[in-house]
């Protein structure tokens, strides 16, 4: 058992980790925006006060409302259908909590590690919580996987593009794996066991775990792996409208996030195709789902801004990238950055 001064120091050292990401991220971004300045915007860039029309503004604010409602309703009725029940407002807490969390550490690894913790201080049993977390993540995945393709090979705007000659074909592979790792951790979980046994047993016999943490976390690891494949088959088996509440939610999440481009782009007076924008967007998001920076940094702008250089002039490109990342992730994440700052002072003052 931990004493409240190691309980403080785990919490310092874990701090400083997250502020180091933190300016990580923004050094990344803004060398994403500068490249975009650089190759893509013809070095020009100007605001335009038209994004700040009263129009937009509401527009903007009804389209996050139901941006952020959504991520928080897709969780919520993955987790009804498992059988457990939160707050709809500790679950819009849980939202910010992940956009935080997920654009500091790489591949995104992180919300999902946050929202797991949140949910059992809430008294969702681990396993249950990471099998929500993960049926939420996949729902997304097969949405996006699904319709890349489709975009890679329609979209006019791609067809000259980079993306889809030796870069299109690598992105095939990546698709067929990550659904094929994911297909096996839901149906074939059992096939797991073994490989993550065996790493663990590396772990100890090269001494970087003790005789006892290996025995526990051995224990541990085969558990929540079966817990988390019977969570799945309740989810599939639970209450029908619960599950397609979460499919529902899920497809609305993701189709107001992919619409923010095109209100952006409407409201500098381009003429807007609006399945044109939202298969680059479609196509951008998947990208990021490999980048190895923090919250795709650095990497989604640069994706961004060669995609939509050919529909906005150069120097409002700028504005609009930026505009798009403030949206979707940068005002998240200050919101995030203080409702974790009040979890774990809470977490401090019941520790002690």
């Amino acid at each position: 058992m931990t004493t409240p001064k190691e309980h403080d120091d785990a919490q310092q050292t874990s701090g400083r980790r997250l502020v180091l990401f933190s300016l990580l991220f923004l050094v990344l971004s803004a060398a994403g925006l500068y490249t975009v300045f650089d190759r893509f915007a013809g070095r020009s860039v100007s605001f335009d006060t038209r994004l700040l029309e009263p129009t937009t503004l509401l527009a903007a604010a009804v389209l996050l409302l139901i941006y952020f409602v959504s991520d928080a309703l897709r969780l919520y009725y993955t987790l009804r259908a498992l059988g457990h029940r939160l707050p709809l407002p500790r679950m819009v807490r849980l939202v910010f909590i992940n956009l935080f969390f997920s654009n500091v550490t790489p591949m995104a690894t992180g919300g999902g590690f946050a929202q797991i913790w949140y949910l059992t201080r809430q008294g969702v049993p681990v396993g249950r919580a990471t099998a929500a977390t993960t049926i939420r993540t996949i729902l997304a995945v097969v949405f996006i996987f699904s319709l890349t393709p489709v975009f890679l090979l329609t979209l006019p705007a791609l067809k000259e593009h980079t993306v889809t000659g030796e870069i299109g074909a690598a992105l095939a592979v990546l698709i067929a794996l990550y659904l094929g790792f994911f297909a096996i951790l839901l149906f074939r979980t059992r096939w797991l066991i073994v490989p993550l046994s065996r790493l663990l047993g590396a772990l100890h016999r090269w001494h970087l775990i003790g005789d006892e943490k290996h025995r526990r976390w051995q224990f541990k690891a085969r558990r929540e792996m079966l817990r988390l494949s019977q969570s799945f088959g309740h989810y599939l088996q639970g209450p029908r409208p619960f599950v397609l509440l979460s499919l529902f939610f899920t497809g609305t999440f993701l189709l107001s996030l992919f619409s923010f481009p095109a209100l952006l782009i409407h409201s500098l007076d381009y003429q807007v195709d609006y399945l044109m924008t939202l298969g680059l967007l479609v196509v951008t998001t998947f990208i990021m789902y490999f980048s190895p920076t923090p919250g795709a940094s650095g990497i989604s702008e640069g994706v961004f801004g060669s995609f939509f250089s050919g529909i906005v002039s150069g120097n409002h490109l700028i504005l609009v990238t930026v505009s798009w990342r403030f949206l979707t992730i940068y005002l998240g994440m200050i919101v995030g950055m203080f409702v974790m700052h009040n979890e774990l002072n809470k977490s401090r003052r019941h520790s002690r």
